[in-house]
């Protein structure tokens, strides 16, 4: 893995407010500011991945693309290949934003546990384009994937 490792980081939540009697409308998530640190390269491409309930996408890794992930409606599981047989999974959803940050040449599988659609939105520092082989599909064959089968959906 080179040594690239992959983080996760809690993003700001600012609460919005209606402009005739100031209650509390909804919020804003920032995910990303050209000023910011947390991204080094700035996203090339921006994009939505939905999770069908009970689907896993995955597991592959990306050759060249750096990928920043945030759960954006329902839920998500994000399992990362740490290397020498350990998974780190990563349980988020849209309530308690974070970013996940997964490297090129680090290999992920993205679960959706429950039996709503769950989105997520991505932001890459290489832009995809058709047929550029840049994404591979791997196995991890040495995870346990039966703990996902039958799970109650909630």
């Amino acid at each position: 893995m080179e040594g690239k490792k992959f983080f996760v980081k809690d993003l700001e939540k600012h609460q919005t407010k209606d402009v005739i009697d100031s209650h509390v409308n909804g919020n804003l998530t920032v995910i990303w500011r050209d000023w910011d640190s947390i991204i080094p390269n700035h996203p090339k491409m921006v994009y939505v991945s939905s999770i069908n309930p009970g689907e896993v996408k995955g597991p592959h890794l990306h050759k060249n693309r750096t990928s920043y992930l945030t759960c954006i409606h329902g839920k998500v599981v994000f399992i990362i290949d740490e290397g020498n047989n350990n998974y780190k999974e990563i349980e988020v959803d849209s309530q308690k934003p974070v970013l996940v940050c997964v490297p090129n040449k680090i290999a992920s599988a993205h679960i959706n546990p429950t039996n709503e659609i769950s989105r997520v939105l991505v932001l890459a520092d290489v832009a995809w384009k058709p047929n550029d082989n840049e994404m591979e599909n791997v196995s991890f064959s040495d995870y346990d994937w039966d703990k996902w089968k039958g799970l109650e959906k909630s």
